[in-house]
């Protein structure tokens, strides 16, 4: 626990540090006038957010009550080559959120789900499912290119990390020993399967609520984030960083892995992001987030040997980094 703390610490940190160094090389002048846009930046961005929040911790909520893991196992296909494709769109079915992924994966892999497709599954599914897909495309109501972006790049890179992973990892060093089943790694009750006598409606409300409290924090922070950042760029010239589109790549991928948003309420951050960035760095924001963030790094390491996530981790940072390449060289 001390060393998880001294890791979130360490990144919030150097969050900081790079804002107050974006601040320190640009001239501004903040007004009194800020201190109302800011609220009000803040505000919309909760009230755009906390609807998909809501129906997302509920949706988590009936498929953690009433779909096991043997449910998911039992319908994914004898061919491995389909079995990614298939990892990669089953969240369109079990819409999980990213602190639920993570032990539920590694339970896959632990009941002999092939590591590369456990990667994919556990990379995709919070991309790839309806509701982030509804609230991308809700929070980019005039941007729809933004909803194929994230989600056509969510879809192939978790597949190529999946692929990538199955090659380079051995198989006999992915789960850590003395790891316990039960123990909670997130506040959502995502893995707690100690349901006991209770009824499945009173679980489905614990559930839900306790999921919502714990996004919510991470959403607030992001939001109060996000919300500064648009009044700094509203005074500052940020050539520096938005006129190189690889920089902005860079930066985007760092917030996304720095602010641990929920995958269900990103986007609504992303988008007030969207006047000092390109939709390449937007989309690295978008991807990179769902999969690797501070969060659910804390997660990986409780659940994976440090080996698997060391090489989880770089390889998905690169891949991410690749597509967002790829869409900047095709105009976006």
């Amino acid at each position: 626990m001390k060393n998880r703390k001294c890791f979130f610490s360490t990144f919030i940190l150097a969050l900081f540090i790079v804002i107050f160094h974006i601040i320190s090389k640009t001239n501004i002048n903040f007004k009194f006038n800020d201190i109302g846009d800011f609220s009000t930046i803040f505000i919309s961005i909760m009230i755009d957010a906390i609807p998909f929040v809501i129906l997302g911790s509920f949706v988590s909520a009936i498929i953690q009550i009433y779909i096991s893991e043997d449910n998911i196992k039992r319908i994914i296909p004898k061919n491995e080559i389909l079995g990614y494709f298939e990892m990669a769109l089953i969240g369109f079915i079990f819409p999980i959120c990213e602190c639920a992924i993570v032990p539920i994966g590694r339970r896959l892999i632990k009941k002999g789900l092939p590591v590369g497709l456990g990667v994919t599954f556990m990379l995709a599914v919070p991309i790839v499912n309806p509701i982030v897909i509804l609230s991308t495309y809700y929070a980019f109501y005039d941007m729809h290119e933004m909803v194929l972006l994230r989600t056509v790049g969510g879809f192939c890179v978790a597949i190529l990390i999946g692929v990538i992973i199955d090659k380079i990892q051995d198989k006999d060093k992915v789960i850590l020993s003395n790891y316990m089943e039960n123990d909670i790694l997130c506040n959502c009750g995502c893995n707690n399967l100690s349901y006991g006598n209770e009824s499945k409606i009173k679980l489905i409300i614990n559930h839900t609520s306790r999921e919502f409290l714990d996004i919510t924090k991470y959403l607030i922070f992001g939001a109060l984030i996000s919300s500064g950042f648009q009044i700094i760029t509203n005074h500052a010239d940020l050539t520096s960083i938005s006129n190189n589109k690889i920089m902005t790549i860079l930066f985007m991928m760092f917030l996304g892995f720095s602010l641990s948003l929920c995958s269900e309420a990103d986007a609504f951050v992303g988008k007030s992001l969207i006047y000092s960035n390109s939709l390449s760095g937007l989309a690295g924001f978008l991807i990179l987030g769902p999969m690797l963030d501070l969060k659910n790094l804390i997660i990986l390491y409780g659940s994976f040997r440090k080996n698997f996530v060391f090489k989880l981790s770089l390889v998905t940072i690169s891949c991410v980094f690749l597509i967002c390449l790829l869409f900047m060289i095709c105009g976006f």
